[in-house]
């Protein structure tokens, strides 16, 4: 028998709450169907929690799930009575700059020609994955704001490159390519402009693609990319780029693939604790009401199973979203007429 899978669930705030429940639902449906070795233990990680006590991801907490855990499900997080949304920030950022989850996988996949704003384009047009850096960049936070309120205000943010991290996403978009049969990889930045963290980005691309003849190479400046995802998505197969530009650049794919509602994420370090998230926002006023799409959460699931070691349960979900998507058993955004937690019973009832 395999050794257990530490699963460590953080239900997040407003529907984060509601379509985490039906994820959950629905690995344990496989857990019980297939007897999968899956311990999965819920922390209270959130806006109530937060507003109860303070607490927001405490480092105690970030060692044990770094020491003790091989997953962790995150919902949205985000809540009105939380204004500066220092708990969204503890939470999220936190634990992918302290458990170096610097792979963030977004998949791009159409599952029905419907949900496409593009006119035709079919789903084998839009079939491709982006790897965004995910711990340096922008995002760092390095920076501040000199004279604030006054007409000399200055306000300045560093965005960092390094070698090590810049090569290692780089490096797994390559072996992800190669493992997956994917036959181009394309690396988009903005050294036209950004000249130093960009020229890095420019040399190392160059370097490590060096290493694998069989893959093309190819490069995009971002706004570049951004139009040809629009005007010609089928010809990508795998993305890289900086944290920033992956940020919008994945909510772009996001809407080609028929919108937030069915965004999934992976947070990862392949050598530890990794993290998994729909990337959809918490929308605190339709939270409890039994209306908001679990797909993305559902699916994202399915990228946590994938990364656990059981493709064959990706795959399952996969098939039952895009059966829910095609038969109308879905969410009113989606041309269906179901709640919640139905679709979450259709997804159940149609995984094997």
């Amino acid at each position: 028998m395999p050794a257990n899978k530490r699963i460590a669930i953080l239900p997040g705030d407003g529907i984060g709450i509601d379509v985490t429940r039906e994820a959950v639902k629905v690995l344990e449906v496989l857990r019980e169907k297939h007897d999968l070795p899956f311990e999965i233990n819920h922390f209270d990680y959130g806006a109530e929690r937060y507003l109860k006590d303070d607490t927001t991801m405490p480092e105690a907490q970030v060692e044990d799930f770094r020491n003790n855990y091989d997953a962790v499900y995150i919902g949205a997080l985000g809540d009105p009575r939380v204004p500066d949304m220092a708990h969204a920030r503890d939470i999220l950022l936190g634990l992918r700059f302290k458990l170096d989850l610097f792979v963030n996988y977004r998949p791009v996949k159409l599952t029905d020609v419907n949900l496409c704003p593009l006119k035709n384009k079919s789903e084998e047009d839009i079939d491709f994955v982006v790897f965004r850096e995910n711990t340096e960049g922008l995002y760092v936070g390095m920076g501040g704001i000199f004279k604030k309120g006054t007409p000399d205000e200055i306000a300045t943010q560093e965005d960092v490159n390094t070698r090590k991290g810049v090569e290692r996403i780089i490096r797994y978009a390559f072996e992800y390519a190669k493992e997956k049969g994917r036959t181009k990889v394309t690396m988009s930045d903005k050294s036209n402009a950004l000249r130093f963290g960009h020229d890095l980005w420019q040399r190392v691309f160059a370097e490590v693609g060096a290493e694998y003849p069989e893959i093309e190479k190819e490069h995009f400046y971002v706004d570049a990319l951004t139009m040809q995802m629009i005007k010609r998505p089928e010809q990508f197969e795998v993305i890289v780029t900086c944290n920033m530009f992956g940020d919008i650049v994945t909510d772009l794919g996001a809407q080609l693939q028929g919108g937030l509602g069915l965004a999934a994420s992976g947070n990862i370090n392949p050598n530890g604790t990794s993290m998994f998230e729909p990337v959809h926002g918490s929308a605190p006023k339709y939270a409890g009401k039994n209306i908001a799409n679990p797909l993305a959460a559902i699916l994202t699931l399915g990228l946590m199973l994938d990364y656990l070691g059981y493709p064959q349960h990706n795959l399952s979900i996969e098939h039952a979203v895009q059966q829910a998507i095609k038969t109308k058993n879905a969410t009113k955004d989606l041309g269906g007429e179901l709640g919640t937690v139905q679709v979450g019973d259709y997804i159940c009832n149609n995984v094997v």
